[in-house]
């Protein structure tokens, strides 16, 4: 079980001004917070000599050390009134039910009151009884099912009837990154998103026909500029966004939530999990988000 939330922090200052930025070195594709802050190091010459977001596309690959270093540009660049980006508003926003037993997933659903969008974790074992028990709990919110990459395609057959009568409205990352073949021919009842799957433009071909959706986290774009292009690339090949995150404070997810109005399903809950967040960061009641206090980011 994840019990603390390790980030890289940059912070730019040009005319007394401070651009922040966050990203979650995340294990599962190879990051560490020392392979971060080296990354972001190599690249400090770079930033204080003019370089750009554009420019870290070509500098940094993809990841939390990018996402750093992009979103502190952005901040910066947004205060010194050289660029704009949509208002931040007040956002639906996924809550997690996390796997547990049925009694204590009931339990956790109902603890959550009536939020508008929940999100229930499962692996391969219980699916119907689990997603059941947060349904009877929740019986009027929108519902995602986050497989994690534990089901096989013949599990999803199984379980799709269940799912259906559950009203499920999308289930993510059902099958392993390297069975994303199998899911061709399946025709869905409900919306499937890749998440590990997907992590930049050039995936967005390979995928048609498998997922109907992809899931952008800033973590894994490697920052809100290429997160953006994606969700462009997304909307032009007819494939659905959802807008999710790892575990972070309010400054890692202050970006993201520029890119809400793009997203059909928002899952933004990572500051949630943590027992204290940010001074002046987002807000979660009842589902819903509400944007950081004013200069907290951009």
């Amino acid at each position: 079980m994840k019990t603390v939330a390790e980030v890289v922090e940059v912070r730019l200052v040009e005319a007394g001004i401070v651009g922040r930025g966050e990203g979650v070195p995340y294990p599962r594709y190879g990051e560490s917070v020392a392979g971060a802050l080296a990354a972001v190091e190599a690249v400090r010459g770079a930033v204080e000599a003019g370089a750009d977001r554009h420019d870290l596309l070509s500098l940094m690959p993809a990841g939390a050390a990018r996402n750093a270093v992009d979103a502190a540009l952005w901040d910066l660049d947004v205060k010194l009134g050289s660029v704009s980006l949509p208002r931040a508003v007040p956002t639906e926003t996924a809550v997690t039910v996390g796997i547990d037993t049925l009694a204590a997933m009931h339990a956790a659903a109902l603890a959550l009151g009536p939020v508008p969008l929940v999100k229930v974790k499962v692996d391969s074992e219980a699916v119907a009884d689990r997603v059941g028990a947060v349904r009877r709990a929740l019986p009027a919110a929108r519902m995602i099912v986050d497989a994690n990459e534990s089901w096989t395609l013949g599990t999803l057959r199984a379980v799709t009837p269940a799912l259906v009568e559950a009203r499920v409205e999308l289930v993510e990352q059902p099958l392993p990154v390297d069975a994303d073949d199998a899911l061709v021919g399946f025709e869905a009842p409900f919306a499937i998103a890749a998440d590990e799957s997907a992590h930049g433009i050039d995936d967005i071909d390979r995928l048609r026909g498998r997922y109907s959706h992809i899931n952008i986290k800033l973590d894994k774009t490697g920052g809100l500029t290429a997160a953006l292009a994606l969700a462009d690339a997304a909307e032009r090949a007819g494939v659905g966004v959802m807008l999710g995150c790892m575990v972070a404070s309010s400054l890692g997810i202050a970006p993201a939530l520029r890119l809400a109005g793009r997203a059909s399903f928002v899952d933004l809950d990572g500051p949630w999990w943590l027992a204290a967040d940010r001074a002046g960061g987002v807000r979660i009641e009842q589902g819903v988000m509400t944007p950081p206090e004013p200069g907290f980011w951009a």
